[in-house]
């Protein structure tokens, strides 16, 4: 089986990041574009999952209801725009827990190319932060870096050491669905 397929972070990325954890659907906030541009990726066929780091569950800031309340308002919001999530994997564990499925370490991405029976080689992988695009490259995915959340800090500089040397940087979520749909390399079939 292969599907077109994009996988995003989600706090900087897809919503506003916050120092202190977003923890209710009122912090939950969209980026500028960011709802419109998953759904410009939806009508192109393209499939969307997200990834996310969750340690604010873990540390007891808000509880799994609470989370599903952030999604519910996440995917109410892009059905408005005509847009969808197809899937969201999560860790809530926190750096201590040493756990597999915590960004850098690719768990959550293996858990992707399990549950939908896919190789991710290849696949975009979309995040505000190094350990985002760390995670995917672990199992092959091609990395962009947005320069929104955590990401904004790097704009107009070079990646600093440690970035995987393919990164694609892209100034939004919206700016990179522009380079994907229509500026990306695209296969011999399909020129």
């Amino acid at each position: 089986m292969s599907i077109k397929l994009v996988i995003l972070d989600r706090d900087g990325t897809i919503n506003q990041d916050r120092d202190d954890y977003v923890k209710s659907p009122q912090e939950w906030v969209p980026l500028p574009g960011a709802l419109e541009a998953i759904a410009r990726l939806n009508h192109a066929g393209w499939h969307v999952v997200v990834v996310s780091n969750q340690s604010g569950l873990g540390r007891g800031l808000f509880d799994m209801a609470t989370l599903n309340a952030m999604h519910a308002k996440m995917n109410k919001l892009l059905a408005g725009v005509g847009g969808r999530i197809d899937a969201v994997f999560f860790c809530p564990h926190g750096p201590e827990d040493q756990c597999q499925c915590r960004k850098p370490l690719p768990g959550l991405f293996e858990q992707i190319g399990e549950r939908l029976g896919l190789d991710l080689q290849g696949t975009h992988v979309v995040g505000d932060s190094l350990r985002d695009l760390q995670a995917g490259v672990q199992v092959g995915c091609v990395p962009h870096l947005v320069h929104t959340g955590k990401g904004a800090a790097l704009r107009g500089m070079a990646l600093p050491e440690g970035f995987p040397s393919q990164t694609h940087t892209h100034a939004d979520l919206a700016a990179f669905v522009d380079w994907l749909l229509d500026d990306a390399p695209k296969p011999a079939a399909a020129r």
